[in-house]
């Protein structure tokens, strides 16, 4: 069950909340997905509101708890996932935002209790996260995805139906339980290089990032993110250039990525990243 601290007898009612998701683990190449909630934590100063009991979803050889010392005392952080709240400056809206590792079991007690907690703070539409592996060249734009269960916001936001079919993990659990509970929900998946697997995958994070910033219309500041992201493209650039093989497949990708013609580089794309950029500076304090 979700132990919850202080909520909502302690908790103001909040404006308008979307929940941001994220999960550790199979649903999360490079990072990335887990990497942006993690970074809004930390930028929109959020507070912790709740958390699961570790004992009701985790496997323990699985997701072992951690062991650290501080001040000479010995602490045990358990494995779960947490919720906290992020009340934005100049925003309309709040946000709650959802971090944690995939659970090892019971997943659809696990989806409910996440949708009762969503219900008990007023929660008017979900958004998880998620990152692949895929065919796609580090030298190009990473490509989001972005799917609906709600008819409606899929035909604003220009999200194509998914039709994906296959193995799904948490995430694709807590869609299918949010468009059984007509709850509003969409998830966005960055394709993460599969090549450079290995996480971090900043240019992913920030390729997520991006897409929250045109969901909610809310500005993101994105701190050391873009210079993480150059200097992570340089280090595979190396890569690539030790290895010929390498070097003549990701040709291959970018010749097959600009045929198809970038979305990315369409008059759209770059209008809303104009409007991130006026996002932004409407924030930013007078010099």
């Amino acid at each position: 069950m979700i132990e919850f601290e202080g909520l909502p007898e302690a908790l103001p009612d909040l404006v308008d909340p979307v929940m941001l998701c994220a999960f550790e683990g199979w649903n999360d190449a490079g990072d990335a997905a887990s990497g942006a909630v993690l970074h809004l934590e930390e930028v929109w100063s959020a507070t912790q509101i709740a958390e699961f009991d570790p004992e009701d979803y985790y496997d323990f050889q699985v997701n072992r708890p951690e062991v650290t010392f501080e001040d000479d005392a010995r602490t045990i952080t358990w494995p779960t996932t947490r919720l906290s709240v992020a009340r934005i400056p100049l925003a309309t809206r709040d946000v709650v935002l959802v971090h944690g590792i995939e659970p090892s079991m019971r997943w659809r007690s696990f989806t409910q209790e996440l949708l009762t907690a969503a219900r008990e703070l007023g929660v008017e539409m979900v958004v998880t996260l998620g990152a692949l592996l895929a065919d796609s060249p580090h030298t190009r734009p990473v490509p989001v995805s972005g799917t609906s269960s709600d008819e409606a916001i899929a035909l604003r936001l220009g999200y194509e139906p998914s039709t994906y079919e296959g193995p799904t993990g948490i995430v694709g659990v807590l869609q299918e339980a949010c468009a059984q509970a007509g709850i509003p929900a969409v998830s966005l998946w960055a394709a993460v290089p599969h090549y450079v697997a290995q996480p971090p995958c900043p240019k992913a994070t920030l390729a997520l990032l991006a897409r929250i910033e045109d969901l909610l219309d809310v500005p993101v500041p994105l701190g050391d993110l873009p210079e993480e992201s150059r200097a992570w493209q340089i280090g595979v650039d190396e890569l690539a250039a030790e290895d010929d093989e390498i070097a003549a497949y990701v040709r291959t990708l970018e010749e097959a990525v600009d045929t198809a013609e970038l979305p990315e580089a369409s008059g759209d794309a770059i209008a809303r990243e104009f409007e991130r950029y006026l996002r932004r500076r409407s924030t930013e304090p007078p010099k």
